[in-house]
């Protein structure tokens, strides 16, 4: 499209693809004569945008009342993803005296709880988010019982982590009401 606004000149091109790269030539002549310069067009290949998804889950841990402990894993995507941590339905947002979130440019997430207190039990989860999508579990039906597993949750317990109680929640004594899973991821 061409357009003229206040004796300005100017070639619109939208949208641009990799086609309209090239060498373009401006001529502008009068009846005084003739000038001309040309202009080479370079189109960028577009970002492609790819859905987080984690190289390494977090994976299930315990620990004794009062010793830190570190859940850890690393997520990719493009652009970066925004990170979300969970414990149950409480939502992690800052940092906090006893409980930090630390993330690098390579994609290593952590979440150091120092000391770990009872109170701290339970199932930790992490999301990440972008433009082109959002990790996240796949949708069930509420309220399902969760199994632990080493996938993106990590159960921490104030016994420490019964095998049995992983592979056969049913059997559980840590289940007095049942996990459930979240909704509001």
């Amino acid at each position: 499209m061409l357009v003229r606004e206040n004796g300005v000149h100017s070639l619109v091109i939208e949208p641009v693809t990799s086609r309209d790269a090239g060498v373009y030539t401006c001529i502008a002549s009068n009846r005084a004569g003739q000038n001309s310069f040309n202009l080479e067009l370079i189109v960028a290949a577009k970002e492609m945008h790819k859905a987080p998804s984690f190289a390494e889950k977090l994976q299930n841990t315990s620990v004794a009342e009062g010793h830190p402990v570190r859940l850890e894993c690393r997520v990719t995507g493009v652009p970066y993803p925004q990170i979300f941590w969970k414990r149950e339905n409480e939502s992690f947002t800052h940092n906090t005296d006893r409980i930090s979130m630390h993330q690098d440019n390579c994609g290593y997430l952590c979440m150091i709880i120092q000391p770990a207190m009872k109170e701290d039990a339970g199932w930790y989860t992490v999301s990440a988010k972008n433009d082109a999508g959002i990790w996240q579990q796949p949708h069930l039906p509420k309220p399902k019982k969760v199994r632990p597993s080493t996938s993106r949750y990590a159960a921490l317990t104030e016994r420490g982590l019964d095998v049995k109680a992983a592979f056969f929640p049913d059997s559980s004594p840590l289940q007095p009401g049942g996990l459930v899973e979240s909704d509001d991821l």
